[in-house]
């Protein structure tokens, strides 16, 4: 490998041109290429950051490392593949596929072929979830939320995949226990899909998480709450803001408190950037991402067993 990592951008709308401007702020990544199936898009983010552009994947992938993959979920599994079978490395933009079936053959298929593959779960890289996750061990109840308003971006798919998927792999990151059951419901509203949905799972150590999401609200909420057996952590994402309220030992708790809280307000940051660049990273050390393929997959086998349920429980 050069000195710089060889990198194209595959999918240049929204959410793929920032990858871009990502990529080109790292010094030892170079930017080689943005690839888009809108050839006018395709040219026009090309013009805007000084790099090649075009519609035709196959001319690029001879000319990098590694590839961003940031095309509508429906897509995934077809551009990531056609990455894969080239022996490029791949960050691919959650959720990992559409289907359980479809991003099984993609974690098969990387480690066959001895590559990279991270999934673009930003929430990991969140400077108040980097704060706390070191201090999560032995979580007992968990609970998430996260609403926005209605985007026709992302829509293309269930919520459960749209949304909670982000909720579904921190959960999945900090109660490693296996799943046990889980019951979930949800609603169809905006779309033929589901656009709100609730699940309660709980984990075969005892934890136990419960989990909502919708995609129609006046807001955006993103925030998770840990609940251990000496400790309470809660973290905003969006603004972003931690809170840990840690349990004083018996013998020092005092009438007044019985808890020390911790406030945590850190910079926003650029969690895009930090994502992208520990990408890169691994590409040049050698080591696993940070999120890896079998995370992606995990975060899939839950939502499947989701989606099924809700399914299941839909009623007449």
């Amino acid at each position: 490998m050069s000195d710089q990592v060889r990198v194209a951008v595959v999918g240049v709308g929204y959410l793929g041109r920032f990858h871009a401007q990502k990529y080109l702020a790292l010094p030892d990544c170079k930017l080689c290429a943005v690839v888009d199936s809108n050839p006018e898009r395709a040219e026009e983010i090309a013009a805007e950051l000084g790099v090649p552009g075009g519609s035709d994947l196959a001319a690029v992938l001879g000319k990098v490392d590694a590839v961003s993959i940031a095309v509508p979920t429906l897509a995934h599994h077809a551009v990531t593949m056609q990455c894969l079978q080239a022996g490029k490395h791949v960050l691919v933009e959650k959720p990992l596929a559409a289907t359980l079936a479809e991003a099984e053959e993609l974690v098969a298929l990387a480690r066959a072929k001895g590559v990279l593959m991270q999934v673009g779960f930003l929430e990991r890289f969140n400077p108040a979830f980097q704060i706390c996750k070191d201090r999560i061990v032995k979580p007992q109840f968990i609970e998430t939320i996260r609403i926005s308003s209605f985007l026709e971006r992302g829509a293309d798919v269930d919520v459960v995949l749209d949304l909670m998927s982000h909720d579904l792999d921190l959960v999945l990151a900090i109660a490693p226990s296996p799943v046990r059951n889980l019951h979930a419901v949800g609603k169809s509203l905006m779309t033929d899909s589901t656009d709100l949905a609730n699940v309660r799972i709980v984990f075969e150590d005892g934890c136990v998480a419960n989990m909502t999401v919708s995609r129609i609200s006046h807001k955006t909420e993103r925030k998770m709450r840990v609940f251990q057996p000496d400790s309470y952590l809660s973290i905003d994402f969006a603004k972003p803001f931690a809170r840990i309220y840690q349990k004083i030992p018996p013998g020092r708790a005092n009438s007044e408190s019985m808890f020390t809280e911790e406030t945590h307000s850190p910079d926003k940051g650029d969690s895009l950037l930090a994502e992208v660049a520990a990408f890169v990273d691994a590409i040049r050390s050698g080591g696993p991402p940070v999120v890896s393929g079998d995370d992606g997959l995990r975060a899939m086998t839950v939502a499947d067993q989701v989606m099924r349920d809700i399914y299941q429980n839909r009623l007449p």
